[in-house]
């Protein structure tokens, strides 16, 4: 892997910046007359001193006291002297300390893309663990970010894919040799050694993704790029905290593999699914809280496999599946609660898929399944309550369409949602259950 080597110098790279000597000391005098100054006005007025007596005469005990006020006055020069050299002292200090942390996390960032480079699949997981160790102890968030998109880079990086079994035979029907077959075990050992580094960055990330923001070690709030990786493994982001930054699976593959959002907060930045496909994977979202931020699965394809919102809470914010493809698997509302925000299905086509809003509860915000297409599954609203939010089936952008789906409402409570009976015809298809007082009366 070839990383381009660049000045790591920080946007908010700390720049000394002193004023002279004299200078410093010059106004900082000048201040302390004027602060001396403003409290003698003060007690002279606060004591109403109208004038002074030009006529007494200076005895020893006044003398005496105008000696101990002049040696007073010096010592506080000499405090005051004293203070912005230190002070300037201290200034100077901590700017070596952080050129110096900042040359020292320099070097070791060197060396640690120089094992994320090696041919070694073992010197690569030393460089793995290098780099989130550099990004845990990186003097500002800048080389913070840095260290963690080499690591996401890394991700991206086009890999060779599995090789599988050895083939008992050749196209043109001869048996591999003894060379051929070793040849062909050690590309597959290979493969699953660097699979395992890529499996490594996703489990560091994710476990630095759950540590509380502020703490020493956490991630949260700085931006992970993950656009078109491929991920065959687990990540982890359970109760992790989204409240500012950028997370992108734009164009990921999931293939088998399990992301958690379980119990995680949203309540700023962004997560973005779009374009991304999941081939038997699973995203869990179980728990969540969404008050704020944006969740999109615009145009994200799902074959087989599984999203779930299970129990989660809709306060605010937005949960985009707008232009989705389903085609098997499942999407699960169940018990969810939806008090504000909105949740988009616009233009979704659903194909053979189950989805799931049993029992959950609509008293805020908006939920558009406005030119969405039920081809086939099921869409299941049994024990929905319809109390207060805006749940529409048709508006600018079409009406459902209802094809082959079982869709059953029959069960839930409240009011019909907006463009529901228009959109299923009257009377409705034997596959589509609604509740009978929602339907017009019959003559």
């Amino acid at each position: 892997m070839t990383v381009n080597r660049r000045s790591w110098s920080a946007p908010n790279d700390r720049e000394l910046r002193l004023w002279r000597v004299g200078r410093a000391l010059t106004l900082a005098f000048a201040a302390a007359v004027l602060v001396a100054g403003g409290v003698l006005y003060g007690l002279v007025m606060l004591l109403d001193f109208k004038e002074i007596d030009t006529t007494a005469k200076l005895d020893a005990k006044t003398l005496f006291d105008l000696v101990k006020l002049s040696f007073g006055v010096v010592a506080g020069s000499g405090a005051l002297v004293a203070l912005v050299v230190a002070y300037r002292r201290q200034r100077v200090d901590e700017a070596g300390a952080h050129r110096e942390a900042t040359r020292l996390h320099t070097e070791r960032f060197s060396q640690a893309v120089d094992k994320l480079g090696s041919d070694s699949p073992a010197v690569r997981l030393g460089g793995v663990h290098a780099l989130a160790g550099l990004a845990d102890d990186a003097p500002d968030d800048s080389l913070r970010q840095t260290c963690i998109d080499v690591l996401c880079a890394y991700l991206r990086l086009p890999f060779s894919p599995d090789p599988g079994e050895v083939p008992a035979s050749f196209p043109d029907g001869t048996s591999p040799s003894e060379e051929q077959a070793d040849a062909h075990q050690n590309k597959r050992d290979q493969y699953r050694a660097l699979r395992e580094v890529r499996r490594t960055i996703l489990r560091l990330i994710g476990d630095h993704y759950r540590i509380p923001k502020g703490a020493h070690r956490s991630w949260q709030g700085c931006n992970l790029d993950l656009t078109g990786v491929t991920i065959d493994g687990q990540m982890n982001f359970r109760g992790a905290a989204f409240s500012s930054g950028n997370v992108s699976f734009n164009g990921a593959a999931f293939s088998s593999s399990y992301v958690s959002f379980e119990d995680a907060k949203f309540s700023g930045g962004s997560v973005n699914f779009r374009g991304a496909a999941f081939s038997s994977g699973n995203v869990n979202f179980n728990g969540a809280a969404f008050s704020s931020g944006n969740v999109n699965f615009n145009g994200a394809a799902f074959s087989s496999g599984n999203v779930n919102f299970n129990g989660a809470a809709f306060s605010g914010g937005n949960v985009n599946f707008n232009g989705a493809r389903f085609s098997g698997g499942n999407v699960d509302f169940r018990s969810a609660a939806f008090s504000g925000g909105n949740v988009n299905f616009n233009g979704a086509a659903f194909s053979g898929s189950d989805v799931h809003f049993h029992s959950a509860r609509f008293s805020g915000g908006y939920v558009y399944f406005t030119g969405t297409a039920f081809s086939g599954g099921n869409v299941s609203f049994a024990e929905a309550a319809f109390s207060g939010s805006n749940v529409s089936f048709a508006g600018e952008r079409g009406s459902a369409s209802f094809s082959g789906s079982n869709v059953d409402f029959s069960t839930s409570t409240g009011p019909a949602p907006a463009g529901l009976l228009w959109t299923v015809g009257t009377p409705a298809p034997a596959e589509v259950r609604l509740r009978s007082d929602w339907l017009p009366a019959t003559p």
